[in-house]
């Protein structure tokens, strides 16, 4: 337990940062949705001067901009960006900042063992981006229904909660990566080319329109136009990225319960 009150309390700061950042930028754009809403004719036709292929790249859904969970969908899809960031930041440095900073040998001396150690770390991690989202949707949910009072509350949450989907994603794979590695020097080299690659993967599959594409990137396994018209999550793409949390914890205890860590 003291060991994850002290990781929680370690980056209660970062979470905190991130999950208003994340809100504020959404808040800002959703209040630009009356404004657009009144004149959605001319900015569907800009928007349809765009070649088809850019705007599967960008995630723009034309014939959704008339309701504001279609409107929200384009601009989530970014929001997601920062948030694998954040995600994939905390899982590679809560598993390696003892190695980092050269103090595993105080962490590991202690009277617990190392499945003991990695609970808390992932509990923490869990913790930090529950709350992450419970900040994110107590400011985006009342500015949502500011802007349309009568909105689909159900597709504006459905497509929230992907944030968290995929955050877990990306921290359980910031995890093993962590676990992997003998040393990481800079958490942000590792992170931020590893979620953009996943994220230009994803834009590319839209281009080509390869729906197995899509199976190699978390940021394509919630299509938004799917939710829109289905209210509903796509049942493969769920199983198959509960496998791949499951499978990237599952193999990050086998390895750091057998792995020799390096310390000062």
């Amino acid at each position: 337990m003291n060991i994850f009150l002290h990781e929680l309390k370690s980056y209660r700061k970062s979470f905190i940062i991130w999950a208003i950042s994340m809100a504020a930028t959404a808040a800002l754009f959703l209040l630009l949705y009356q404004a657009i809403s009144s004149d959605i004719a001319a900015f569907t036709k800009v928007l349809e001067s765009v070649p088809e292929a850019l705007r599967n790249a960008l995630g723009f859904l034309v014939g959704s901009l008339s309701t504001l969970p279609g409107f929200y969908s384009i601009i989530f899809t970014y929001l997601l960006l920062c948030g694998a960031i954040q995600a994939m930041n905390l899982g590679i440095s809560i598993v390696s900042r003892e190695v980092s900073a050269k103090t595993a040998d105080f962490l590991l001396t202690k009277p617990v063992s190392r499945a003991i150690i990695l609970n808390a770390k992932l509990m923490a991690t869990l913790v930090s981006l529950v709350a992450t989202n419970l900040i994110f949707l107590a400011v985006t949910v009342p500015v949502a229904l500011s802007q349309d009072p009568g909105t689909n509350m159900q597709l504006f949450l459905m497509i929230s909660a992907t944030l968290f989907f995929v955050q877990l994603m990306f921290a359980s794979l910031g995890i093993l990566v962590a676990v992997v590695t003998r040393k990481i020097k800079s958490v942000v080299a590792v992170s931020l080319p590893t979620v953009f690659g996943f994220f230009i993967v994803g834009m590319l599959g839209s281009v080509i329109g390869d729906k197995a594409v899509r199976y190699l990137t978390p940021f394509k396994y919630f299509d938004p136009a799917y939710i829109l018209a289905n209210s509903a999550y796509e049942v493969s793409f769920v199983v198959t990225g509960a496998f791949l949390i499951v499978a990237a914890i599952a193999m990050s205890y086998l390895i750091y319960v057998r792995k020799d860590i390096h310390t000062v």
